[in-house]
Order: structure tokens, then C-alpha cells, then sequence
């Protein structure tokens, strides 16, 4: 950091310190001048992820968990907060810390998760950021190969120069928070004005949408009571449906809750703050932060898109499937492999397994026409098809233009800051905190991986591998809690800024229930993945003890020296 802008956050701090003296209220202003890295976290939460957990939660439950997503998030900033508390109180980087004073082996454990998801998920939103400009913008029903490169170089070299500011000093930082401040602005007005005008058209039941904020745990493991009268109607076959769907669904409510608050967001907090200069004084405004610039753009992003998608999918199958029987060519794939299972259940494996292409297309065309509905009611829709659903009611320029320019600005603003991320990652890894040119070629090597997505990669699978990808994501979630968890409670972290008496207390309750929501989730969803579900919640035990051991053999020697 150069002496100027050294003298900059000495005055910063300096001010806030007389600030933080104030009344709450008179703080506010200030503190939402001063806010940045909480709406980075709102520009990567708010990307393919989002959309599509916020898109599959309102076609599998319609209203009925408004409640999940915000729930999710409130849980994700209590652990956000607490990372940003150690953090601001050390002045020490969360890497270094954790190699001493937990264990390297979670330290080594965290930034190499954050480093794959910064690569895996920057595919996906390149997928998304092209298929909104081609389809939702530009109204091309398929994009060439010619147009998807173009458009992905374009989103490279445009994210790459909104990098570049940041590593051009104090004046680059805050262009590049502004930038990022006015792309979610854009993503959360944009879904608002597609409800509004649902609303106006009267296409919205806003007494089912208030009620489906008041949480219902039961829906955790059985399905939608919108439901049950279509699962009745498969007769013998109500019990596979009933299964299948609790099934699913737990992958998707893993998906709400794992891109709420991803592994890479945990690796960014930290490092976004400490660049910008914040120390212990910052406490009160980063939590002020991440309220004003993560939760409130989150929670109006993903609620629109989920009373959207319910408006216009959630026990609705006519999209999918014609009164002829014919299905929609482009849902075609995920309809039959819903199908094919009610099949396989039916048959069995292996007389299915056995059947020849006319055999399988005569018994999916006799299938009974309750289950061929449900199947098609549970067909996974994406952003393009949801604004085509839209347009009669709210016309084309909202439900195309409008929705798609809110879906590009998700798309951009996630790249940017996973390159970003793996720019300060590289810089960890490597031992070379602060190095501009390390930083910048992480952030080409999460851009290039994402550039090649959707022509090599992901061209075939599309954004709807935006789930599993985020499941696996959100089954690393609890080693980072865990750990900072540790870091909270460790005395040779945070000394005499440790928390003390009812607010230490208070922390811990908050945090236990945020790490132990996360971890019985992340249990729950690896127990239905077979074997490498064990081998993976193996894993998690391991490192949780790998935790424990060293941070109390850390604790003993500081113990001992004092």
C-alpha cells in the first residue's frame, strides 16, 4: 500500500473511531459510505448458483420456502461476521492464522477448495453470461460457435480490466466496488420490476407468497402439499414419486444453502477487507456492511426469482408437455430421465437397462398420463425458458430484455470476483502477499478455465450444472465455519480481544447453530451419494479432529509460555 493511501486509512480509521462513539442511527450514513467488501459478497453470491437454486426452489416447492434462502444467509453472515471480527482484530491474514494457530492441513484444506470452486464455478456463469446475451437479449434461439466466443472473450477482457483496478491503489479499489455496487443494483431491480409487473397483472398470490415466509421444517423431507393430490393420481406409484421427490429436493434446498454462502466467499471477506486497509475499528461497520450490501440485495434478488418461477412453473406441467403428448424438444432430456427412473422402478434395473431405443420410446409414450405430468411438473426449467413463460404476462422488453439484463449482470459480476479471489489465492499459495502480478495472473487462470467453459466444457451441460456444483461447494461450507469457529474461541489468535463474558457467549451460540446447521445438512446430503458420500463425510471427520487437535496442542503452548 503506498504512503498516500496509508495516510488515507489512518484518517479513516481515525474518523470512524469518533464515530463508532455515536448513536446507531447516527452511524448509518457514514457506515453506507464506507461500505465495499460486503457488496463483493453479493456480487459472487448473486450468480448461476443463485439463479438456478432460486429458479428449481420455486418449481419443486411454488411459495412455500420464501423463507429457506433468507434463513440460509442469516446463518451465513453470523459466520461471515465472525471471520470478519478475527480478521479485523488481528490484522493477521486467515491463512497464515490458521496454519498457526488450528492446522495447516485445514488451512491447506480451505484454500484449495477455495481455488477449485473459484475455477469450477466460473464455467457455469460464462454458460449463463452467454446464454442471456444470445437468448434473453438478442432473441437467438441457439448461438453459434462464432457468437459464444465473442461473447466469452468479451466478458474475459471486460473482467479482467475491472480487476486491474483493483490492484491500482485506494482510488482502484473503490472504482471497482462502485462498479460492482451498481452491477448488483441492476441484478436486484431488474427481477424486482419483473414482480412488479406480475404484480400488476395480478398474476401473484401475495397471501401464499407471506406465508411461505414462515418457516416449516417438515418440507425439509417431504414434499410440497401443492402436490399431493398429482402424486394420488400415480396410483401404486405414489410411494416412488414421494421418494424421489424428498430426495431431490434435498439437493436443491443444499443448493439454496451452499450458494448462499459459498467456501470462496469465506476466502474473500477476510482478504477484501484487509486490502482495503480496515482494522478493529472497521468491526461494527463490516458487520453493517455485509447487512446492507449482502443480505438485503440477496434476499430481494433470489425472493423475486423464486415467486417468478413458482408464478409460473410450480405444479404446472403445459410448458413441458403438449395435450398431444409430445414433448418440449428443449426440456426433452430432463423429462425422460425423470421418466426413465418411474420406469426403472416399474421394470426394474435390469429389464430396463435391456431395452432397445424403440423399446424405451414405446414404453415412456405408455406410461400413465399421471406420471407423465408429474414428470413434466418436475422438469428443471432455465432463465430462458422462465422469461418465455413470462412474456404474455409481462411482455417481451420485461421478461426478455429486462430479465435477461439482470441474469448478464449476475453472470459478470460472479466472474469478476471469482477471478479476484483467485488472484489473492494464488497470492497465498505462493507466498507473495500483495504481488500484483501473481494476483493478476490468478485471476486470468480462473477466467481462462471459465472462458473455455461453455465451448469445451460446459457447452453441453448448460447452467443446470450450476447444482451439483454447488452441493459439493456447500459440503466444504462446515470446515470453514469449524474453523473459524476455533480462531473465535482461541485465546493466542485474539488475546485480549477475545469476546468476553455475555458477548463471548452470544457468539458462540450464534456460531454453533450457523456450524451445525451446515454440517447436518452437508451429513444429510453426502449420505445419499453412495460411496463417495462416505468417503467424503470421512473426510469432513477428519479434518474436523484434525482441527480440534491442533488448535487445543496450539492453545497448550501458548498456555505454557505465558
Amino acid at each position: 500500500m503506498s504512503d498516500p493511501d496509508q495516510t488515507a486509512v489512518e484518517q479513516e480509521a481515525a474518523l470512524l473511531a469518533e464515530v463508532n462513539k455515536k448513536p446507531f442511527l447516527k452511524r448509518l450514513g457514514f457506515y453506507a459510505k464506507k461500505s465495499g467488501p460486503g457488496w463483493l459478497q453479493a456480487a459472487i453470491t448473486l450468480g448461476g448458483g443463485s439463479l438456478a437454486g432460486a429458479m428449481y426452489l420455486g418449481v419443486f416447492m411454488g411459495y412455500n420456502m420464501m423463507w429457506l434462502q433468507p434463513l440460509a444467509m442469516i446463518l451465513g453472515v453470523i459466520m461471515l461476521s465472525a471471520i470478519a471480527y478475527v480478521t479485523l482484530s488481528t490484522g493477521d491474514r486467515p491463512f497464515h492464522a490458521i496454519k498457526s494457530h488450528v492446522s495447516p492441513v485445514l488451512a491447506w484444506a480451505w484454500i484449495i477448495a477455495t481455488l477449485m470452486a473459484n475455477i469450477v464455478w466460473c464455467m457455469p456463469q460464462f454458460s449463463l453470461g452467454t446464454a442471456a446475451i444470445q437468448q434473453n437479449i438478442l432473441g437467438m434461439e441457439t448461438g453459434s460457435t462464432a457468437s459464444t466466443v465473442t461473447i466469452c472473450l468479451v466478458l474475459l477482457v471486460v473482467a479482467f480490466v475491472v480487476n486491474f483496478f483493483y490492484e491500482s491503489g485506494a482510488k482502484g479499489i473503490a472504482t471497482f466496488e462502485l462498479i460492482l455496487k451498481i452491477m448488483v443494483a441492476i441484478v436486484v431491480v431488474s427481477f424486482f420490476g419483473v414482480v412488479t409487473v406480475l404484480s400488476v397483472k395480478g398474476a401473484l398470490d401475495w397471501s401464499a407468497v407471506l406465508s411461505g415466509l414462515v418457516p416449516s421444517p417438515k418440507l425439509l423431507s417431504e414434499p410440497a402439499p401443492t402436490f399431493a393430490p398429482f402424486i394420488e393420481a400415480t396410483g401404486e406409484f405414489a410411494g416412488f414419486w414421494k421418494d424421489k421427490m424428498a430426495k431431490d429436493q434435498l439437493d436443491i434446498i443444499m443448493t439454496a444453502f451452499g450458494t448462499a454462502v459459498g467456501i470462496n466467499m469465506t476466502f474473500l471477506l477476510p482478504y477484501s477487507m484487509l486490502r482495503k486497509g480496515w482494522g478493529k475499528d472497521h468491526r461494527q461497520l463490516a458487520i453493517f456492511d455485509l447487512s446492507l450490501g449482502l443480505v438485503l440485495p440477496f434476499v430481494l434478488a433470489t425472493g423475486c426469482v423464486v415467486i417468478s418461477a413458482a408464478s409460473q412453473f410450480h405444479t404446472k406441467f403445459d410448458d413441458v408437455l403438449a395435450a398431444d403428448g409430445t414433448v418440449t424438444a428443449s426440456m426433452a432430456n430432463d423429462f425422460h430421465a425423470i421418466l426413465d427412473q418411474r420406469l426403472s422402478a416399474e421394470l426394474g434395473a435390469e429389464p430396463f437397462k435391456a431395452l432397445t431405443p424403440e423399446q424405451l420410446d414405446a414404453a415412456r409414450a405408455a406410461a400413465p398420463k399421471a406420471d407423465r405430468e408429474l414428470a413434466a411438473m418436475l422438469t428443471k426449467r432455465n432463465n430462458f425458458q422462465l422469461a418465455n413463460a413470462l412474456t404474455p404476462l409481462a411482455g417481451e422488453t420485461v421478461s426478455q430484455k429486462i430479465f435477461g439484463v439482470g441474469v448478464f449482470g449476475m453472470a459478470l459480476s460472479t466472474i469478476i470476483i471469482l477471478m479476484l479471489i483467485n488472484g489473492f489465492t494464488f497470492c497465498e499459495m505462493f507466498g507473495t502477499p500483495g504481488n500484483r502480478f501473481v494476483h493478476l495472473v490468478g485471476c486470468l487462470v480462473a477466467g481462462v478455465a471459465g472462458f473455455l467453459g461453455p465451448i469445451y466444457i460446459w457447452k453441453n451441460a448448460g447452467p443446470k450444472l450450476a447444482v451439483p456444483t454447488s452441493v459439493i461447494g456447500g459440503s466444504l461450507i462446515p470446515i470453514a465455519y469449524f474453523t473459524f469457529f476455533l480462531l473465535m474461541n482461541s485465546r493466542k489468535t485474539l488475546g485480549d480481544k477475545m469476546p468476553k463474558g455475555g458477548a463471548r457467549l452470544c457468539w458462540n451460540i450464534l456460531m454453533v447453530i450457523a456450524t451445525s446447521v451446515a454440517t447436518l445438512g452437508t451429513v444429510k446430503v453426502l449420505l445419499s451419494k453412495g460411496t463417495m458420500g462416505m468417503v467424503g463425510i470421512a473426510l469432513l471427520g477428519a479434518l474436523f479432529v484434525l482441527g480440534v487437535i491442533g488448535f487445543l496442542a496450539n492453545e497448550k503452548k501458548a498456555s505454557s509460555h505465558d
